[in-house]
């Protein structure tokens, strides 16, 4: 029995650690390559357009607005934000359900490499993901894929596709106010429209703005060096 055992912890960890040496293969390889596509893509249930830019030829308040709106505590943590996690779980307790509190990280985490859906199985991949990505990607890497791969409308995903759909420019020509208003979007893209906003959204579009204003333009300029 105990030789049993020992074989089959012998194949889990021969798995392992082969997964493993995998992952940081491509973590490796898309730190400086733009990534074809992401789990998420995949499982889109409409046709997918995305444009790949680069984080230097967005206007900085486009990053500025995301993190504005999304997760302020972007440049200071570790891919983790404990604080957020343990508000969460307290409201978990309560019965509240089990709520997001995921990073700018790891919401990259899983759009790349996981699937939708609020489980403690897939919160403890994402965490694992988004430690390794801020090892080996770093802060500017991380934000720029990010832009990229984040889903603005039904099939849209990227700052430059939805630039191009919802206002017709590129997105190094967006302006401060429809940056706020495609960060609002984020948190269910397929439900909104900037050009069209409720009530509610356009609160949250003052929110942000007023959000950017206080954390400064500066806020993000150690990071995307």
């Amino acid at each position: 029995m105990a030789k049993r055992k020992q074989g089959i912890l012998s194949r889990v960890w021969f798995v392992a650690w082969r997964f493993l040496l995998l992952l940081v293969f491509v973590l490796l390889l898309f730190r400086f390559v733009p990534l074809p596509t992401t789990a998420f893509m995949l499982q889109s249930p409409y046709p997918v357009t995305q444009d790949w830019i680069s984080i230097d030829k967005l206007p900085p308040y486009m990053p500025l607005a995301v993190v504005a709106s999304e997760d302020q505590r972007f440049p200071n943590h570790f891919g983790v934000d404990f604080t957020a996690i343990s508000k969460a779980l307290d409201q978990y307790d309560d019965g509240q359900g089990l709520r997001g509190a995921s990073t700018i990280t790891q919401q990259t985490a899983k759009n790349l490499f996981l699937w939708s859906g609020r489980s403690f199985i897939r919160k403890g991949l994402e965490a694992g993901i988004a430690v390794s990505l801020e090892a080996l990607w770093g802060k500017k890497r991380i934000l720029e894929v990010y832009l990229n791969i984040a889903e603005f409308g039904q099939g849209i995903y990227g700052v430059e596709a939805a630039s191009q759909h919802y206002f017709g420019r590129s997105a190094s020509k967006l302006t401060m106010i429809q940056a706020a208003r495609l960060a609002v979007m984020l948190p269910s893209p397929r439900t909104r429209n900037p050009n069209e906003l409720t009530y509610y959204l356009r609160q949250r579009v003052d929110w942000v703005e007023q959000q950017m204003q206080q954390l400064g333009p500066d806020y993000l300029t150690t990071i995307l060096k």
